[in-house]
């Protein structure tokens, strides 16, 4: 497995074990992890931490040409919001462990130039099914149903 889409799944798993979402990120620069996170809603009362923005948030502030040529793995299809975190940064490429359980804006984040590419692995999918079966409502707070 790639080391990167690993790391994200780690990522939901550790956050899986905190009681929340999970559902994890990581952003790499130049083969290095440069931010990493997981799903904390449920964790930190937050409205808006999903493992992207999270991902994002522990990066920290950087210069635009660092996310620029950064690719962002993520363990799920990403929502609106975290597909405007993607364009709004001008991350070229997502890697997306999978979209059957949900499917996020991955036409618009195309239609804008990034490059997106689904791996649908079976971790992934088990995580989110399992999740979802156990946890609905969460579920659908989570995705804003």
């Amino acid at each position: 497995m790639d080391p990167f889409m690993q790391a994200a799944i780690e990522e939901a798993q550790l956050g899986l074990a905190e009681g929340g979402i999970p559902i994890g990120s990581v952003i790499v620069h130049h083969g290095r992890i440069i931010g990493r996170g997981h799903n904390q809603r449920v964790q930190q009362g937050s409205v808006i931490k999903h493992g992207e923005m999270d991902a994002f948030e522990n990066a920290g502030r950087l210069p635009a040409h660092i996310y620029r040529a950064s690719v962002l793995y993520t363990t799920l299809s990403p929502c609106a919001m975290c597909s405007g975190a993607i364009l709004l940064y001008g991350i070229p490429k997502v890697v997306i462990g999978e979209n059957l359980t949900f499917m996020g804006e991955e036409e618009s984040l195309r239609a804008r130039g990034v490059q997106v590419d689904v791996l649908q692995d079976d971790t992934c999918v088990e995580l989110m099914r399992s999740f979802i079966a156990r946890k609905p409502e969460l579920w659908n707070e989570d995705i804003g149903e």
